[in-house]
């Protein structure tokens, strides 16, 4: 007996820390004034394999099934085309609208480190905002949450629409477009040489295949300089561009978002700015979430393709989040107080756990009658500060002897005043 591979079962510290992190990014997401949402893991095919949803790339990776009544249905593979439809079934909802959803997200691909075929989106989507304030506010929250968590990124950023006119300007005829952006987007993983080899394939001319090789090996080309060069001074890309960089130099956020002229990620969804978040010392390779602009699709799904319903999201990998905060030297139980009854007091016990449980301390009582001694080797093994010993005596005086563990201290308190010290003291999942 085995998990479906690309699947896991998650309980204990893991899960501890995999509920921190949501917690964590669940307040980012309510200071920065989302309301949340929830859609099916079940849609229609249709919906998900539509020339508006994900593209030929993510397609291929999408969970199909029928039902009973032999429809077509599909699990989805992120949220956003979720969100799209929610939209789309309500034109009167009012905008702007700033929605966040976590849930789980399928995708039949190939299993690697920090990829899984069930795991869990963070995602956080505005609706209604034209500017690029909106990409900007996202990008903010992103450096926000990573900084609660303690991780260094960068956030890697582009705009699909400049890239395309840069493309043109080089030779990629409109039909070769998309493939050729998804093989610029893999220059990171794949280098010069693979990119270069993958071109053979997209059927262009040897001077555009030439022309694109030369301008990749470009070290550290600035928005400026390819403007200049191409003679883009004009183009509609090259002002949405000079807008988001404008507000990222007065907020600060140049120092983490840089500007990469060959991103463009794998959905073919995306319309404008597209951003990507990396751990900054590049030690861990996969993406921890990424987003953009995607004006479109909505006005395609309710058949207005004329009309726009300005839109951009953002998203979280959990599943990298946690392997990165996993390879930490500790992880400590979260905030647990174990309380060990000495002696045949279990109802006093249980009254004692009761009143620190509505103080808002998370408690476990000990009930396998071991020696003492064992049951303080256990809580410290697993990183507990506080341990609660009540006898007898401590009963009768109603009181508990607490040990802080980490201090090496131990002093006889009332319930109420054991409950003040441990608010006081606790510590955090993450050290």
């Amino acid at each position: 007996m085995q998990n479906v591979k690309g699947t896991f079962d998650y309980w204990g510290s893991e899960q501890a820390l995999r509920l921190h992190v949501r917690r964590e990014l669940e307040g980012m997401f309510e200071l920065y004034d989302f309301d949340a949402m929830e859609t099916p893991i079940l849609s229609e095919q249709e919906l998900l394999a539509s020339k508006y949803a994900g593209g030929d790339e993510i397609l291929k990776e999408m969970y199909q099934l029928t039902d009973q009544g032999k429809r077509s249905l599909a699990l989805r593979y992120d949220l956003t085309i979720s969100f799209a439809k929610v939209v789309a079934m309500n034109p009167g909802m009012e905008l702007p609208i700033k929605r966040y959803e976590m849930g789980k997200v399928f995708r039949d691909g190939p299993v690697k480190r920090g990829r899984l075929r069930e795991f869990m989106q963070c995602d956080a989507d505005v609706v209604g905002i034209e500017g690029p304030e909106a990409e900007a506010e996202l990008m903010q929250l992103a450096v926000d949450v990573f900084r609660r968590l303690d991780i260094g990124i960068v956030i890697r950023w582009n705009n699909r629409l400049f890239l395309s006119e840069l493309l043109v300007r080089i030779g990629v005829p409109s039909d070769r477009m998309l493939a050729v952006m998804l093989t610029l987007d893999k220059v990171a993983k794949i280098g010069i040489d693979g990119v270069s080899a993958e071109l053979q394939q997209h059927d262009l001319s040897g001077s555009t295949r030439a022309a694109i090789v030369a301008l990749i090996r470009q070290d550290q080309i600035s928005c400026e300089q390819l403007v200049l060069q191409y003679g883009l001074q004009n183009s509609e890309g090259a002002k949405e561009v000079a807008a988001l960089q404008f507000i990222l130099d007065q907020t600060g956020l140049n120092g983490t978002c840089q500007f990469d002229p060959f991103l463009s990620r794998g959905l073919s969804f995306y319309t404008g700015t597209v951003y990507e978040i990396f751990d900054v010392t590049g030690r861990y390779h996969s993406s921890l979430g990424g987003g953009g602009r995607y004006d479109a699709i909505i006005g395609q799904l309710v058949g207005r393709g004329d009309m726009s319903y300005y839109a951009v999201g953002l998203s979280f990998g959990i599943e990298p989040i946690m392997e990165m905060l996993m390879e930490r030297e500790e992880v400590a139980e979260e905030r647990t107080v174990l309380l060990v009854p000495i002696g045949d007091i279990r109802s006093e016990a249980l009254k004692a756990a009761a009143t620190l449980r509505k103080a808002g301390i998370r408690i476990r009582i000990d009930w396998s009658r071991r020696k003492l001694k064992k049951s303080l080797a256990t809580a410290a093994a697993k990183g507990m500060r506080f341990v609660l010993l009540l006898g007898e005596e401590e009963a009768n005086q109603g009181c508990i002897r607490l040990k802080d563990m980490f201090e090496s201290t131990e002093f006889v308190m009332t319930i109420e005043e054991i409950g003040h010290i441990m608010k006081q003291k606790q510590t955090k999942i993450i050290p």
